[in-house]
């Protein structure tokens, strides 16, 4: 089928920006932390299956786990966490703009621990990128009638989350470089190692409450939860493993950046945001640096 790859990137795409809907949804009931402990749980399980399922081959060395878990630690456990923090700040729109200076922050990593280099290209895509996410954000709409108000603190928590990301992937991009890894393999031992980590922490420290209980008086924040974690981490992923199978690498990632765009007419829907001209034109910028930056 022409354009299989494309397709499957579009709808990763699309997957990525309505579980970033309802994970915002569960951040406001639930907190940050609580909703990320449960939804990694929650991801491990359906990943385990995922493998089990159709007998993925989990063959791994101890280098590759090693960079693995360093990554899910800083990517699930600290990355996401401020992610959902920007989420309960922010929205779910402007959070996950924010989140376009990922490959920006990786692309700058990766030259300095990877010895990849970065060309004028790129260096344009980055400034492409910085300067839409500049205009959404002066631009931006804190009326009233807004659900979410555009704070100091949200922004720098949505820039902590890209941070953490793309840190993340750093790790993950050297633990593939070593050797041949199962892409779903690659990332149940990610989030099975931030589960490891995150959930005695949270006990220790008395921020994770019975999430039985919890969800028993809230029965709307697990539906969003459960929403969240397949369109995210489990459906997302899965889409995203079949567009780079079917296109190029590049292609895939620049389709798979068009989150933000997307999020555009769902937040109009959803939570009646109101865009100027300014905000739709910054957050096409803001992709189409990120996509000069994929293509280079």
């Amino acid at each position: 089928m022409i354009f299989l790859g494309e397709f499957f990137a579009l709808l990763t795409a699309i997957s990525w920006s309505g579980g970033s809907f309802s994970f915002a949804e569960a951040a406001q009931r639930v907190g940050s932390i609580q909703l990320n402990v449960n939804r990694v749980i929650l991801a491990s399980v359906f990943l385990s299956l995922t493998i089990l399922v159709f007998n993925f081959d989990y063959s791994i060395s101890g280098y590759q786990f090693k960079y693995l878990v360093v990554s899910g630690i800083i990517g699930i456990v600290i990355g996401d966490t401020f992610l959902f923090s920007a989420y309960k700040n922010i929205g779910a729109r402007l959070s996950m703009l924010l989140m376009s200076t990922a490959p920006i922050i990786s692309t700058i990593l990766a030259f300095i621990f990877l010895n990849e280099s970065i060309g004028l290209t790129a260096i344009v895509g980055i400034a492409i990128t910085i300067s839409g996410i500049i205009l959404v954000v002066l631009n931006s709409d804190n009326s009233l009638n807004t659900k979410y108000k555009i704070t100091k603190i949200g922004i720098i928590l949505g820039l902590l989350g890209a941070a953490g990301q793309a840190i993340g992937l750093v790790f993950a991009k050297e633990a593939f470089n070593s050797g041949e890894l199962n892409g779903f393999v690659a990332t149940f031992v990610r989030v099975f190692a931030s589960v490891l980590f995150i959930l005695p922490v949270t006990i220790i420290f008395r921020k994770y409450k019975n999430p039985i209980k919890l969800y028993l008086n809230d029965p709307k924040a697990f539906l969003f939860t459960v929403v969240g974690t397949v369109f995210g981490p489990f459906l997302g992923i899965t889409l995203s493993l079949l567009a780079i199978k079917y296109t190029k690498i590049g292609i895939a990632s620049t389709i798979m950046a068009t989150v933000p765009v997307i999020m555009l007419p769902m937040s109009k829907y959803l939570h009646k945001e109101k865009f100027t001209w300014k905000i739709i034109i910054g957050t096409f910028m803001a992709v189409g640096g990120v996509a000069i930056i994929f293509l280079r």
